[in-house]
């Protein structure tokens, strides 16, 4: 993608938020009323949607309530876990949503760590997690297509798939999009096989240049090409001097029992994606943010005290906007970008960031 293209850029909405919301104190109290004003403004500001990640709360209710509160250029994107429930089931939830909703729904394909599974009942180990989801979501995809079949592997045996489904028609073509992360080989060719859109955490340029020419090589082996998009946190100030002031602000009023808590809960991570951010700073905590600088404006400090992707932008607008061209150029056609607290932040990127980038206003 040319970085003088216009990417697209979504924004994240999760209930528990604030202006760091790891810790008690700096968390808003949950409120729908909050959260719809959050969408419609996430909506009215240009961005084209926002990621609904896997948290406290449940994804579906909380997609709805938004969806309910936002028009056409809102398209939440689900997080949603292979496995937990049936294909056929998941599928009458996406072609219901779309039929209220007018088509806006997206899936984000998280595979969780084998860990964390346990608690559902999911009991697969690191590769026969994406071997699940490769049959899973080519299950969901035919179904969101409207077809009806026969089908029997490794995980399922469906007969009749999609009868009960045939007055439920898709509303969008091909079927409902799958965009989905991860890093490792069993990742990558689920990714290459099945996906839409790839999604990748911040790494340096060259190290992400070398993912992404080899998922592009297999979605080759295919005969498929991917769109890819990037997850990244942002830090955006008037100054540069100003925005790693307030990433220091963010480890100064980080608790020693969350650095605990969040090193400690990885030990064992079998995710490689959180591994290859793990090596970006060892898990030690500096005394001043910068210290662990891995690019020009690049911080992957966020994941000493959050789970999930950890990497942020950091710098004057300017700077973001050279750092997210950088990006661009790699061939990242997509932006799923946040920053605490997420109405403000979303405010102060719409007014800075977006229009460098040529994103609608």
């Amino acid at each position: 993608m040319s970085p003088h293209t216009a990417p697209e850029v979504l924004w994240y909405v999760i209930p528990r938020e604030g202006a760091y919301p790891w810790e008690p104190e700096g968390r808003r109290p949950v409120d729908l009323g909050y959260l719809q004003h959050l969408a419609a403004s996430v909506e009215r500001l240009g961005f084209s949607g926002a990621l609904l990640a896997t948290d406290l709360h449940d994804v579906w209710p909380l997609g709805s309530a938004l969806a309910t509160a936002t028009g056409p250029g809102f398209r939440p994107l689900l997080a949603v876990h292979p496995g937990l429930i049936s294909p056929t089931l998941l599928a009458k939830m996406a072609l219901t949503f779309d039929h209220l909703f007018g088509g806006r729904l997206r899936f984000n394909v998280v595979n969780g760590s084998t860990r964390a599974l346990q608690e559902y009942g999911l009991h697969v180990g690191h590769d026969e997690r994406y071997a699940l989801s490769a049959e899973y979501w080519s299950i969901v995809k035919r179904l969101t297509a409207g077809e009806v079949f026969d089908h029997k592997g490794r995980f399922y045996e469906l007969k009749d798939a999609g009868a009960s489904l045939r007055d439920l028609r898709p509303v969008q073509s091909p079927h409902v999009p799958l965009w989905f992360g991860g890093s490792s080989a069993a990742g990558i060719e689920m990714a290459a096989e099945h996906v839409d859109v790839y999604l990748t955490w911040g790494e340096p340029p060259h190290l992400l240049k070398e993912k992404l020419d080899h998922v592009r090589a297999r979605a080759a082996a295919y005969g498929r090409t991917l769109r890819i998009g990037l997850r990244l946190h942002v830090i955006v100030r008037d100054t540069e001097q100003e925005a790693w002031a307030a990433a220091d602000r963010l480890l100064d009023v980080t608790s020693e029992a969350t650095y605990a808590r969040q090193l400690g809960e990885r030990v064992g991570e079998d995710g490689v994606g959180w591994q290859r951010q793990f090596r970006q700073h060892g898990g030690r905590v500096p005394a001043r943010a910068r210290e662990l600088e891995t690019h020009p404006n690049l911080w992957p400090g966020m994941s000493l005290f959050r789970p999930g992707p950890g990497t942020a932008l950091v710098g004057a607008a300017e700077q973001i906007v050279e750092r997210l061209r950088e990006y661009q150029a790699l061939g990242v056609d997509t932006f799923i970008l946040s920053g605490n607290p997420l109405l403000e932040e979303a405010y102060r990127v719409a007014e800075t960031v977006l229009p460098a980038l040529g994103a609608p206003r």
